[in-house]
């Protein structure tokens, strides 16, 4: 079983650093011709609070827990992004209904295999 968590935490923590930090340093314009488009969906600041949050929650997914300093943390962190995954869906749902596009159901998809990585992370560390 810890294992499986520490594959899910790593998992967890590569997706969200890469994610973080293209969406912390592209401008708005960048970011939808990449297809990230919950940059259409919300002001730049909001994407940007948002980048940074996932790279300090993939930070959180394995330090806590690797150096033995409140490994409590990690559970939480993955808690914190499994939020961050519901806001996620409905935003992509949302602008699949909205805006007729098909594909964001492909996205909402995505969001819901990382939501249940992430519960299994956060109901395995907590």
């Amino acid at each position: 079983m810890n294992a499986a968590l520490w594959t899910g935490q790593i998992l967890l923590a590569v997706i969200f650093a890469v994610s973080g930090v293209l969406k912390s340093t592209m401008s708005q314009q960048r970011m939808l011709e990449t297809g990230q488009t919950g940059a259409a969906a919300y002001p730049l600041p909001v994407v940007r609070f948002a980048a940074i949050c996932e790279i300090l929650a993939a930070v959180g997914l394995i330090l806590p827990l690797l150096l033995g300093i409140a490994p409590v943390l990690t559970g939480w962190a993955a808690v914190g992004l499994a939020v961050v995954m519901v806001g996620a869906m409905a935003m992509h749902g949302r602008l699949a209904i909205v805006r007729h596009t098909p594909a964001e159901w492909r996205n909402v998809g995505v969001n819901v295999v990382l939501l249940a990585v992430c519960v299994f992370v956060a109901a395995g560390r907590l």
